[in-house]
């Protein structure tokens, strides 16, 4: 599982940092999202999955390849 991160188009909602704190965190200079696990073990799915699907940028992607 890869998780990506489409820094242009992120709006620095932070609501990916509420549904995954272990996979996601936000820059301190302008709240971009940011990863902290691109490569998270399949448990994190069910949250990153639910981050992909409320990310009001559409900016997260995540390949379960």
């Amino acid at each position: 599982m890869k998780v990506h991160i489409d820094e242009h188009k992120c709006v620095a909602s932070g609501q990916c940092v509420l549904v995954a704190p272990d996979v996601f965190d936000q820059r301190d200079e302008d709240g971009v999202a940011v990863l902290l696990d691109d490569s998270p073990t399949p448990d994190k799915a069910g949250q990153i999955q639910e981050a992909v699907v409320i990310c009001p940028g559409a900016a997260i992607r995540l390949d379960r390849a």
